[in-house]
């Protein structure tokens, strides 16, 4: 069965209809009001901040003529409904990570980030020079969505652990919060993977309904207090290298903007993406040093074995996309030659560099 016959037959083409009506935003005297829901919690340091950059950038840039107005999760949908609420239009546009939805189509984790996947350059590079943006918009097409690249945690912390991970045994019944693809690698591993929105983690976490968790780096991590229960840190991640969030558009109305207006919201989207990628690379930074001299956190690595395990598993659990359907597989072939020939330049030019840089330093 081909990928649209799916999604015809699953009612979710069909869930769009008269969406026109129904994401048409409010227009008086030639200005439009927009609503934004975000997957992240109200005012979040770098996630829900970035969301509102976002907004409030289109908003200045149009002089009013397009105001956006931010709900955060829960306010007018709860976090993992957002994509819904664009699709039939009852909201005009999301700020998310679109792994949250690969229940829609897999493909939707690589707009985002796989485990053993690119780095946020080589995601940039991939998105904007290598196809990508294009194989985006065919997807988000059957959905009735119009997806932009608009902000980027970099690469993310292996997460949070109440034990050491001292072997592949270790892993084994383990219950962590993790979404996406990772959450597939660590079921491969023995692990029980669990998602849940940023809200939930710290409480399920401390009641010891789960064991880990991942959430970002150690910039939002510090602010979700993660350290107070558990002590363990695992700095090298696996499950996404790269974190592009997405402001993603109900079609309609993106195709209802004027030229220039659609002009404005692309460089708002991009800007944000420069931007929020710098703000978590020198915000990390700063918070690990606190993490460890001020709260005695234990940053560890995971061992050679876990490490390479997960590797294995990563590349089997990311390959599969190619047997979902023909799209699945045009994707994954785009993806996988875009990070062979992109991390080709980087190690051998800025990881060589890094490295050389560090042995002068210390």
């Amino acid at each position: 069965m081909d990928r649209r016959s799916f999604l015809k037959n699953a009612g979710l083409v069909g869930a769009t209809a008269g969406a026109a009506t129904l994401a048409a935003p409010a227009i008086a005297s030639g200005k439009r009001e927009l609503k934004m829901v975000t997957t992240w919690p109200k005012n979040f340091p770098g996630l829900g901040v970035g969301a509102q950059r976002v907004a409030d950038r289109i908003t200045a840039m149009t002089d009013g003529e397009l105001t956006v107005k931010l709900f955060a999760s829960g306010e007018l949908v709860p976090a993992f409904e957002v994509f819904d609420a664009v699709s039939s239009g009852t909201a005009d546009m999301y700020h998310g990570a679109d792994y949250y939805f690969i229940g829609k189509h897999k493909a939707f984790a690589y707009f985002t980030g796989v485990p053993f996947g690119m780095t946020a350059a080589e995601h940039n590079a991939w998105v904007s020079h290598g196809g990508g943006q294009q194989l985006w918009d065919e997807l988000a097409a059957d959905f009735n969505l119009k997806g932009f690249m608009a902000g980027n945690t970099g690469l993310q912390a292996g997460g949070w652990f109440r034990k050491e991970i001292n072997s592949i045994e270790d892993m084994k019944g383990l219950k962590m919060r993790m979404p996406g693809l990772g959450g597939e690698v660590l079921r491969r591993l023995g692990a029980s993977a669990v998602a849940l929105p940023g809200a939930e983690i710290f409480p399920a976490l401390q009641s010891g309904a789960i064991d880990a968790t991942e959430w970002v780096g150690a910039w939002n991590d510090m602010a979700f207090g993660f350290y107070k229960v558990a002590k363990y840190y695992y700095i090298k991640g696996f499950h996404e290298p790269s974190a592009c969030l997405s402001c993603t558009w109900n079609k309609e109305v993106w195709e209802s903007l004027s030229p220039s207006h659609q002009a404005v919201v692309e460089a708002a989207c991009s800007a944000e993406n420069d931007y929020m990628f710098s703000e978590y690379n020198y915000n990390n930074g700063l918070a690990l040093q606190t993490l460890v001299n001020k709260h005695n956190v234990q940053v560890r690595d995971f061992p050679d074995e876990v490490f390479d395990a997960i590797g294995k598993a990563s590349e089997e659990v990311t390959s599969e996309v190619r047997d979902v359907d023909a799209y699945g597989a045009k994707l994954y072939e785009s993806w996988s030659k875009s990070r062979a020939e992109t991390s080709n330049w980087i190690d051998n030019a800025e990881r060589n560099f890094v490295k050389g840089r560090s042995r002068i330093l210390g």
